[in-house]
C-alpha cells in the first residue's frame, strides 16, 4: 500500500527477521535507512533485492528528509523507514517522520520486529507488570543526577538504553540516587552469541561496570518500594548535600537532586542545610 511503513528490524541474529520484513522491503518505492550500508548488508543476508531506492535517514539529516519522504507518500509511494537495528522511533530516528506523515493524511503502518525493551524486562527477572521505558539518560552528569532524582519515586520497573561507555557512570549515579540495595539487571547483546545479563544490586553492578561494558546495552531497575523513611534521614540528606558541595556542586542542584531522592521537601532540607551555617555568622 502507498503510505508510510515502519519496520523493525533485528537487534541480534539476522535470521530473527520476520518474513514480512522481506516482503516490505521487497515492495518499497523508497527505503530510509538510518545507516544504507548496514541497510545493504540486512537485504544481503536476508535475500532481499530492493526495487526502490535507498535514501539515508538519520538523527543529522531527519529534518531535512522528512518533507521529501511525505511528499512522496503523498504521491502515491510506499516509503519504508528501517533503523540500524530494533523498532524505529524508540530512542532511534523515526517520530518526526510519523507525526509529519500522519499530519499530511499519510497512511501509517509497522512490520513489528524484536524489541530490546520488552527483550530486557521479560529477562530482567524483575516485575513486569508495570514498566516504563525511559530511553537515554542525559550525557552531562548534572542533568543525569537531576533526572534520575526525579524518578527516584517511580513505582513502575524502568527500562533504559545507555551507550557502553556511559554505563558505568549511569550505574553510579543510579545507585547514589536510589540506594546501593536497588535491584536491577544490565542487559547487553541481547539475542547475540555474547549475550549477557548481570543481575544484582546497583551497587553491585557499578562495582561489575566499572572495569568497562561493550556491545549495545540495556538497562532494567526494579521501581521504588515507598519504604517509610530511616529516622535519620534528615541528617543524612544534609551530609549528603554537603558532600556533594565540597565536590563542586551548586547547592540548589544538590539540594533538589537529594530532596526528590530521600522523598523530602525541598525547603526543609535547604533550611537544614543553611541553619548550621546562619547560626556560626550569627555568633
Amino acid at each position: 500500500m502507498a503510505g508510510l511503513v515502519l519496520a523493525g528490524t533485528p537487534i541480534g541474529d539476522v535470521r530473527d527477521a520476520p518474513a514480512a520484513l522481506g516482503r516490505a522491503l521487497a515492495a518499497a518505492d523508497i527505503i530510509a535507512a538510518e545507516d544504507t550500508r548496514r541497510a545493504r548488508t540486512l537485504f544481503r543476508r536476508l535475500g532481499v533485492a530492493p526495487a526502490g531506492e535507498v535514501v539515508s535517514y538519520f538523527e543529522g539529516n531527519e529534518a531535512a528528509r522528512t518533507p521529501g519522504l511525505v511528499e512522496a507518500a503523498l504521491a502515491g509511494k510506499t516509503v519504508v523507514l528501517i533503523t540500524d537495528a530494533g523498532m524505529p522511533a524508540v530512542s532511534d530516528p523515526g517520530y518526526r517522520l510519523v507525526r509529519a506523515a500522519l499530519d499530511a493524511g499519510v497512511p501509517v503502518t509497522a512490520v513489528p520486529g524484536p524489541s530490546a525493551v520488552l527483550t530486557a524486562l521479560v529477562l530482567s527477572g524483575l516485575p513486569v507488570d508495570r514498566f516504563c521505558f525511559e530511553g537515554f539518560l542525559p550525557r552531562q552528569a548534572g542533568a543525569r543526577r537531576r533526572r534520575l532524582a526525579e524518578l527516584a519515586a517511580e513505582p513502575r520497573t524502568m527500562v533504559f538504553f545507555e551507550a557502553p561507555h556511559r554505563v558505568a557512570a549511569m550505574v553510579a549515579d543510579a545507585a547514589a540516587a536510589w540506594g546501593p540495595d536497588r535491584a536491577a539487571a544490565i542487559c547487553r547483546e541481547l539475542t547475540k552469541p555474547y549475550e549477557q545479563i548481570v543481575r544484582g544490586g546497583l551497587g553491585e553492578l557499578a562495582e561489575w561496570a566499572s572495569g568497562g561494558v561493550r556491545g549495545e546495552v540495556t538497562i532494567v531497575v526494579a521501581g521504588a518500594t515507598g519504604s517509610a523513611p530511616r529516622p535519620d534521614a534528615m541528617a543524612a540528606a544534609v551530609a549528603e548535600v554537603v558532600r556533594r558541595r565540597a565536590e563542586g556542586e551548586r547547592l540548589g542542584d544538590a539540594v533538589a537532586f537529594v530532596a526528590a531522592r530521600d522523598g523530602l521537601r525541598r525547603s526543609t532540607l535547604y533550611q537544614a542545610v543553611v541553619a548550621p551555617r546562619d547560626a556560626r555568622e550569627e555568633r
